[in-house]
């Protein structure tokens, strides 16, 4: 049981990247979904979570209006669209799955995909 994350890179302030978190195995489908980062010297924080049907969907303040998160149950596969970057997003992005609805506790996820980088400079 895997999770892919990719799609990270260097962008510039106001740039825009999308995350990508494929499951090895479709029983993920029905699964919720989150995305965390991690910066340098700081905790893991939660970014975005949407539920197995995509029908809900949960931000953090500090993303909301600038990032989407949406899935692909017949791709296993959820992604991470970010808008108007800014240098505080600089992190680690990971993806992870749950059994149950959403939650934004990183502690109750499951299953946690390898991370991909995120660089935007201003």
């Amino acid at each position: 049981v895997q999770l892919q994350a990719s799609g990270g890179g260097s962008v510039q302030a106001g740039g825009s990247l999308r995350l990508s978190c494929a499951a090895s195995e479709r029983t993920f489908s029905s699964y919720a979904k989150g995305w965390f980062r991690q910066a340098p010297g700081k905790e893991r924080e939660f970014v975005a979570a949407i539920n197995w049907s995509g029908g809900m969907t949960y931000y953090a303040d500090s993303v909301k209006g600038r990032f989407t998160i949406s899935r692909d149950n017949a791709k296993n596969t959820v992604y991470l669209q970010m808008n108007s970057l800014k240098p505080e997003d600089t992190a680690v992005y990971y993806c992870a799955a749950r059994r149950g609805g959403s939650n934004s506790s990183p502690n109750t996820y499951d299953y946690w995909g390898q991370g991909t980088q995120v660089t935007v400079s201003s």
